[in-house]
Parts: structure tokens; sequence; C-alpha cells
């Protein structure tokens, strides 16, 4: 039985952690996946850095919680924060559209964008405990 309840939750981690990606992909107007084909390093830097931040919240989520339903709930609350965070960061810096600046390729931003993600999935993770 126990087997089964870790198959499961294993199961339901990589759905939530999936789906969080491609939801994160949706905010930004180019195909994540044709750039990082096109060889974006600022793209693979802010894609990465949105996989290790769903993964820290969705851990944390998984770690604090017992049954399936209050971690994804708490996961979509941290991923909504998390998504929040790019909206807000890209609206307090009118004068540098994240977007187009990941999509020229400009490697300091998606460095900028990375830690910007990690750093708040932390903080974002410390109240979901």
């Amino acid at each position: 039985m126990i087997a089964i309840n870790i198959m499961i939750s294993i199961f339901v981690i990589i759905v939530l952690q999936f789906a969080g990606m491609y939801i994160f992909s949706l905010l930004t107007p180019y195909n994540d996946f044709d750039e990082l084909k096109q060889g974006n390093v600022a793209v693979g830097l802010a894609m990465g850095g949105k996989f290790l931040s769903t993964a820290i919240v969705l851990g944390i989520s998984a770690y604090t919680n017992t049954s399936i339903w209050h971690m994804a709930l708490w996961f979509a609350v941290g991923y909504v924060c998390l998504m929040m965070t790019y909206l807000l960061f890209d609206w307090v810096t009118p004068r540098m559209k994240l977007s187009e600046q990941l999509q020229e390729g400009n490697v300091a931003v998606g460095v900028l964008l990375c830690f910007l993600y990690i750093g708040m999935s932390f903080a974002i993770s410390s109240l979901i405990i």
C-alpha cells in the first residue's frame, strides 16, 4: 500500500511540475523550446530558473502536506505567486520588456530572472510551511 501511495505521489508531482512549466511558458509571447533550439542562453537560464523554482515550491508543498490534495493546493498558491513575481517584475521595469530582452538573447536578464525565480521560490516556500 505504501509503494502505491508513493507511486501516485510521484506521478502527481511529475504532472504538476510539467503542467506548471507549460503554464509558465504561456506568459511569454515566444515559444520557449524554439528559442532553446536556436541556442538562446538567456531563455535557457530563465527557463531553468522557472523549472528549479517550481520544483522548490512543489517539493516544499509535498514535504509539508500529508494529503495529495493539500499538496496540490499549496503548490497552486505558491505557483501563482511565482507567476505574479514575473508579471510584477516586468511591470516595475517598463523600460526593459523582459520577454523582448530574453528573446534577443540578453544573458544578463536571463541570469537575473533565474535568480529572481529561485529566490522568490524560497521566500514563497517559507509561507507554505
